[in-house]
């Protein structure tokens, strides 16, 4: 089981120090990237969206209060919804599509915690959060670079290549997470494997962005409910 004790010891005001310095280099990235290079608008959107998901980690290992988590996620939540109708993110919510997955996504952070730290299964938060952030992430990179074989789900187009790698990495993501706390067991690759084909059948409905709710909290739900049963 992972135990990560002399990090849970760091005072408060040093972990929000810590959390907020993480989040401040990845925006500052993506305003370089979005600027000053030839990156793309979803590239950028991707560099902001894996690199803020992995601050889950910092609130499992480091212990951070539930309330920090959900406040975070209720600020997050009113800044990105203002961004829709104001420039306060340039760069970051241009999807060409209407899409409110930005928001679901900083959502989807305080429920899980709410949810997670309540029962002190805080593993659970940190495994929904990541199959998202990285599994959707390189999941729309991959299919948009050497995605060629498409498909259509309610009128959004996804790519067989792109469905893989987000079954890849889920499974990936889902494994080492449940080996870091159950070890290496029956269980913890039967239940990746069934997170990994639910959060595939989740981000391939994405309509409007829900994905970013959906995939997070299916996972976790998952996760958590196979890992109470097997």
């Amino acid at each position: 089981m992972l135990t990560l004790t002399w990090l849970e010891s760091v005072p408060l005001w040093q972990q929000i120090i810590v959390v907020g310095t993480w989040i401040g280099a990845i925006l500052l990235i993506a305003l370089i990237a979005n600027r000053y290079t030839n990156a793309s608008s979803e590239i950028t959107r991707k560099i902001v969206h894996i690199g803020t998901g992995n601050i889950i980690l910092f609130a499992w290992w480091l212990d951070i209060p539930a309330s920090v988590g959900i406040g975070a996620s209720i600020v997050a939540s009113i800044v990105t919804l203002l961004s829709y109708r104001f420039p306060l993110l340039p760069g970051i919510n241009s999807v060409g599509r209407q899409s409110l997955g930005t928001f679901f996504y900083a959502v989807s952070i305080g429920v899980l915690v709410a949810w997670f730290w309540s029962v002190e299964q805080p593993q659970y938060a940190a495994l929904g959060i990541l199959v998202m952030t990285w599994g959707d992430g390189l999941a729309a990179l991959i299919g948009q670079r050497f995605g060629k074989h498409r498909y259509k789900i309610w009128g959004i187009q996804k790519s067989w290549e792109g469905s893989l790698t987000m079954a890849v990495v889920s499974y990936i993501v889902s494994s080492l997470i449940l080996l870091s706390v159950q070890g290496n067991i029956w269980q913890t690759w039967l239940i990746s494997l069934v997170i990994a084909l639910v959060a595939t059948s989740l981000e391939a409905f994405s309509k409007f962005g829900i994905d970013n709710l959906t995939v997070p909290l299916g996972s976790a739900a998952v996760g958590f409910a196979l890992s109470q049963l097997l």
